[in-house]
């Protein structure tokens, strides 16, 4: 079912997007302090273009006025075209030494929204930022949600009435009640829950474990499909929870899927190698590639960014 997309591999994977207006797919190295993209058709081995970051990029997005929206280590920036300088819009006010920005993405009225990672993950301190840039005048970031070590996850409804986060360290998923002008989170639930790690697991001991939710997405029926890292899978499920698909991946620590492709129904999904041992990259050769696969149900388009 699988196909891997380029022979360029990362470490840490993440943040994909397809790019609607140039037909290509963006994505990211965390700890690899890079920006990825395919050049050409993608149906035959597309060229990958590679962008150095000064310190680890989390997330990004694509910008309707070109370039793009980059969140580092200490703050969101904005670039105007690939390769081109870095403009810092916001400073994080975490302690950099600690703290990073990770997973994160547009909303569909253009505000870039960017989770927190909590590296010693001894404490709740992570936290969901909003940064609103539209109509050209000071960028402001509002804080929306915290207490977590490890923010994912982060998803929204097509009918722009439900929010979606994850905390992967807590292997959990929540939803909010959204109204997306006023932009307000209301209601916090669990939308899903799994058991955590077994003490002394391993991939190959014979012990069920299904992973810890990482990056994820929203396809067209509004279903959520969220990568399963250490659990070699994506979950599909319902708006209202239901599980609908569990699809296995070649590769044990899948972070992020996103839908592209003119048709929007090509399923890609980055992945992780970074501290894997040997004997499971042997096994799992595609670990730290993009893969695809084909799905019946489309994604949604790529948000971009307003300012």
């Amino acid at each position: 079912m699988w196909q891997t997309l380029t022979t360029t591999f990362s470490e840490l994977g993440e943040s994909p997007f397809w790019h609607t207006h140039e037909r290509s797919l963006y994505w990211l190295d965390i700890p690899g302090r890079a920006l990825l993209r395919t050049r050409g058709d993608i149906g035959s081995a597309p060229a990958v273009e590679r962008w150095a970051m000064p310190s680890e990029p989390g997330c990004m997005a694509p910008a309707r006025r070109g370039g793009l929206v980059v969140a580092l280590r200490d703050g969101i920036y904005r670039a105007q075209e690939w390769g081109g300088e870095l403009r810092p819009l916001v400073r994080f006010g975490h302690d950099v030494r600690t703290t990073r920005a990770n997973d994160g993405k547009c909303d569909p009225l253009g505000r870039f929204w960017v989770g927190t990672l909590y590296e010693p993950k001894g404490q709740r301190v992570a936290a969901l930022y909003c940064l609103d840039a539209r109509g050209g005048g000071v960028p402001i970031m509002t804080r929306m949600a915290g207490e977590v070590v490890t923010a994912n996850g982060l998803a929204f409804a097509p009918d722009r009435r439900t929010l979606y986060w994850a905390d992967t360290a807590a292997h959990a998923v929540h939803a909010w009640d959204w109204e997306a002008e006023a932009n307000r989170l209301e209601r916090r639930r669990e939308f899903q829950r799994f058991d955590y790690k077994p003490v002394g697991w391993t991939p190959t001991c014979g012990v069920a474990y299904e992973g810890r939710p990482d990056g994820a997405a929203i396809d067209a029926q509004g279903r959520y499909w969220v990568a399963m890292y250490e659990g070699a899978q994506l979950l599909c499920f319902a708006p209202t929870g239901e599980r609908l698909v569990s699809l296995p991946v070649p590769a044990q620590c899948p972070t992020m899927p996103c839908f592209g492709g003119d048709d929007l129904r090509t399923l890609f999904v980055t992945t992780a190698r970074e501290g894997r041992p040997a004997v499971e990259l042997e096994r799992l050769p595609a670990s730290g590639a993009v893969l695809s696969t084909r799905v019946e149900t489309p994604g949604l388009p790529v948000a971009f960014f307003e300012d």
